[in-house]
Formats: structure tokens, C-alpha cells, sequence
């Protein structure tokens, strides 16, 4: 409770006041966390309207997310005469059975829409909460308080929504056409979007291999970074064979920026797997940067959080795709990183503007379930085209999405990133000398410094629209190349 008020303390200090003591190198040092501190101080309340809130918050909106977090948790879903939690039965989208696929969208549909009123009482009242916080704090827009934590422009987001929607077209719509083809249909029911390819075989990478591969895309961009990267290595800052009771998925974690990061993966030596450790040494070699602007500084808001890891990735694809001369196989690598870019951008960006909506409509009262889902399958029938098959069902698939949920207007950040970082990339692959330093000292600098400063050694500005064209180039080319190895 009391540092809450810190901050607000901080913030009722008198401009001239901050800006003499600032003029002390010792403070000085800590300007930019300042003033993000100071971005803060139009919507801040007096101390006990600010306390009212922090106390309610208890039995507001964090109750709420626990209620949902509790129901998602408990919710069971019935395939093949067992009861399945809900992450095995969304991971049988992705299983090579069509029957499973199926039977798992089935169940998916069957289980939410028996729960959709309580999924829907939950998103009204959560929508309704932060309307209320945003009218008394003054935001204009309902992703204002979003793009103030993010320290992005409300024009750069909207910016990069248009961009990414009128792409469409070229983009998710273009390949599902193509994934649809594959499968010797004209339309993919929706459990098909992220199956594997059909006979396809994976094969599988040893570890060795897989630090050898990432080390050597490393280093070929920059020694530096490569050997920042074998310290995760070498000093066993990687924690990588799968356990039982193990948490599944993999993260970089800073731990403080006087020690070191930990890398956690799962790896089972898919070439998933093995760009997964590509992408989390990315944020490893980031944080490790980054550490030096000490606890305040390091971190970065979530729109440049996956600048290292997804250039990283991006780096490590490049080389695997190089060395692989299998048609199939290598039609298997495109496919899967257009599809991992679909997913980050395109859905992301789908998504946003369907919590635009909600928002929006439940400023004039609560939304029914149904109505929810219509909102939904406007914004999917939109974002997917039409090679995608919406099968009934789908229109409760809203409800186990937690961003919607845990941090409304969350999820446009992850098409920023991505975007972000193919812009990176696409000025890198005709950049002249110069480039990895540019790039190493951007990773170095943290969160001293917002997108602007941070984009402009690389003659790029976020809101300029051709900036977001270029990012969404980078999957388009990709597209193009599946499109030739099918000629």
C-alpha cells in the first residue's frame, strides 16, 4: 500500500523542482524512468480516490480475473471417453489426426458454449470496470491506458491496425488458400488452420546440433552477441530437458540485473523446439545488455520486449532454411514460421479489434453471449478470408482467450513486436557495414528509450505507414517463396 504512493508522491513534485534536482548526475541517471513515471501524472488521482481504488481492486476486477482463471481451470473437456484439461485439448489442434482435430473443436465448442453466460457476465463486468477507471482517470480512448504503459502513440497503433488489416488479403487469406490446397480441400474447417502439413516427415535435432546452429547464426551476425549467447552454455544458465512436473512452454527470466538470466525450455528436439531456444536466447542476450541500466531501467514495455528473441529467431530460421534441400521438409519450415507470423500478427491484430468492439458496444449496456459472438465471428470471418470454414461451434471460442481477460488491448503489442523486428530485418538484409553495432547498442539501451530514438539509427519511423509495410513485406516474400516450391 505504501508504494503505491510513492509513485503519486513522485508526481505531485512541481516541474522546475524535478528538472534542477535531475541536473544532479546522480538523479540524472534516472531521467527516462522519471519520465515514464511523469506520463502518468493527467490520470492520477487524489491519495484517497487512488486508495478507494487499490482497496477495491480486491474485490473488483482481480476477482474476476481469479473467478476466471479458477473457471478456465476447471473447465474438462470430454474426447474419445476421456476428460481432458484444457491445454491437452487445444494442443490436439495441432495433432496430425484429422479425426482428433475435429474431435477436439467439438468438445472445445460443446464445454464453452455450455459456460459462455458466466464467460460473458465476466467480460461485461470486467469492460464495465475499466470504463468506469478510465472516466475518472480521463482517458479519451478505451486503449489509451494500453498505449500509455506501452509507451506507444495512439496514431503509431492505429497506424499499424490499418496496415496489417488491409493485408489481410495478402497475407492470412493468401496462405490459408494455399494450406487448403494442400489438404486437397477448396476450405478448411476451422479445427485444420494449424495442422501440420501432411506427409511430412520432422526430424529430429539433437541438442548439440541445436546449440551448434543458433551459436553459428549468432555469430555470423555478430561475434558479440554469439558470445553472449554461449554463456547461457557455458556457465549452465539453461535449463532444457523436459521433467515430470515440469511447467511446460520456455521464458527467459532477468532474475535482478546484478546477476544473470535463466533460460527454461522444454526442448524434445523438434525444429520448433530448436527456434524456441533461438528466440529465448534472444531475450537472454537482451537482458544481459540490458542489465547494466540497473532494476528501473532494464525492462522494456512489451512492444520492444521481442525485439532480440524474434530477431533472433528470424536469424536461426534463415541458416536452418538454408541447409535444408528437401522440398517437403523445407515447404514444412516456411509453412510453419508463415504460420507462427499469421498467428503473432493477423491474429493479434483480429483479436484487437474484437476487444475494440466489446468495449466499445458495452459502453450502452452489457452484451449477451450471443451478441459476443457475433462480434467474434465478424472480426475471424475478416482476419482468416474465406479458405477458412467456420464451422458452428466456433463462435464461443472468445471465451478461454485470458489477454481479453488479464490485460485488455494487451494483444496488438505482439504484432507490433513482430512487425517491428521484419523491419528490423528487412533494413539488415541490404544494410551496409555497421548494422550489428547499431543493433547491439538498441538491445543495450533497454528501456532508457522509446521507440523513436531507439528506431531511428535504422532510418525507420514507426509512424511512418510504410514502416509497418515493410514488416508485413518480410511475410509476404515468405508466402511467395511456398508458392514457387509449389510450381
Amino acid at each position: 500500500m505504501q508504494l503505491l504512493f510513492f509513485t503519486l508522491e513522485l508526481n505531485r513534485i512541481d516541474d522546475a523542482v524535478l528538472d534542477q534536482a535531475i541536473a544532479d548526475p546522480a538523479l540524472g541517471h534516472y531521467r527516462p524512468w522519471l519520465e515514464d513515471v511523469r506520463r502518468y501524472r493527467p490520470y492520477q488521482l487524489e491519495d484517497r480516490v487512488e486508495q478507494l481504488f487499490h482497496e477495491k481492486s480486491v474485490t473488483a476486477y482481480s476477482a474476476w480475473n481469479r473467478h476466471f482463471d479458477a473457471t478456465i481451470a476447471n473447465l474438462r473437456f470430454k474426447i474419445a471417453g476421456k476428460s481432458l484439461a484444457i491445454e491437452p485439448t487445444l494442443n490436439l489442434l495441432q495433432d496430425r489426426s484429422g479425426a482428433k482435430r475435429k474431435a477436439a473443436a467439438a468438445a472445445l465448442a460443446h464445454t464453452f458454449k455450455d459456460n459462455a453466460q458466466q464467460f460473458a457476465l465476466i467480460t461485461n463486468t470486467l469492460a464495465k470496470d475499466k470504463e468506469i477507471s478510465d472516466r475518472w482517470r480521463g482517458f479519451a480512448d478505451i486503449a489509451d491506458e494500453r498505449h500509455l504503459s506501452n509507451r506507444v502513440e495512439r496514431e503509431v497503433v492505429d497506424a499499424l491496425v490499418a496496415a496489417v488489416r488491409a493485408a489481410y488479403p495478402r497475407l492470412s487469406h493468401r496462405y490459408y488458400a494455399i494450406k487448403a490446397k494442400w489438404f486437397g480441400k477448396k476450405r478448411l474447417p476451422h479445427w485444420d488452420r494449424n495442422a501440420p502439413l501432411p506427409q511430412v516427415p520432422m526430424r529430429n535435432v539433437p541438442w548439440r546440433e541445436a546449440k551448434d546452429t543458433v551459436l553459428d547464426a549468432y555469430r555470423a551476425f555478430s561475434p558479440k552477441m554469439a558470445d553472449i549467447a554461449a554463456r547461457f552454455f557455458n556457465e549452465r544458465w539453461i535449463d532444457a530437458p523436459v521433467r515430470v512436473g515440469k511447467a511446460p512452454g520456455a521464458f527467459s527470466h532477468p532474475t535482478t540485473p546484478s546477476a544473470h538470466p535463466y533460460v527454461l525450455l522444454n526442448y524434445q528436439g523438434k525444429p520448433r523446439d530448436v527456434m524456441t531456444l533461438a528466440h529465448e536466447l534472444g531475450h537472454g542476450v537482451h537482458q544481459v545488455l540490458a542489465a547494466p541500466n540497473g532494476a528501473l531501467m532494464a525492462p522494456t514495455p512489451l512492444t520492444l520486449a521481442e525485439t532480440a528473441s524474434v530477431f533472433g529467431e528470424m536469424l536461426t530460421f534463415r541458416k536452418l532454411l538454408a541447409a535444408t534441400q528437401n522440398k517437403k521438409q523445407r515447404k514444412a519450415m516456411l509453412a510453419g514460421k508463415v504460420e507462427d507470423m499469421i498467428n503473432t500478427v493477423v491474429r493479434q491484430i483480429a483479436f484487437y479489434s474484437f476487444e475494440r468492439a466489446v468495449h466499445t458496444e458495452r459502453k450502452t449496456g452489457e452484451l449477451t453471449a450471443a451478441r459476443i459472438g457475433e462480434l467474434w465471428m465478424d472480426v475471424q470471418h475478416e482476419s482468416l478470408g474465406p479458405a477458412i470454414e467456420l464451422k458452428p461451434g466456433y463462435e464461443s471460442f472468445w471465451c478461454y482467450i485470458p489477454h481479453f481477460i488479464h490485460s485488455p488491448f494487451y494483444v496488438y503489442a505482439y504484432a507490433f513486436g513482430d512487425c517491428l523486428v521484419n523491419s528490423l530485418y528487412a533494413v539488415y538484409e541490404n544494410a551496409a557495414a555497421g548494422f550489428a553495432e547499431r543493433y547491439l547498442a538498441m538491445l543495450a539501451a533497454g528501456g532508457t528509450k522509446g521507440h523513436a530514438e531507439l528506431l531511428a539509427p535504422f532510418g525507420l519511423d514507426a509512424r511512418d505507414p510504410t514502416f509497418w509495410q515493410k514488416g508485413l513485406g518480410v511475410i509476404e516474400r515468405l508466402i511467395e517463396e511456398l508458392e514457387r516450391l509449389d510450381r
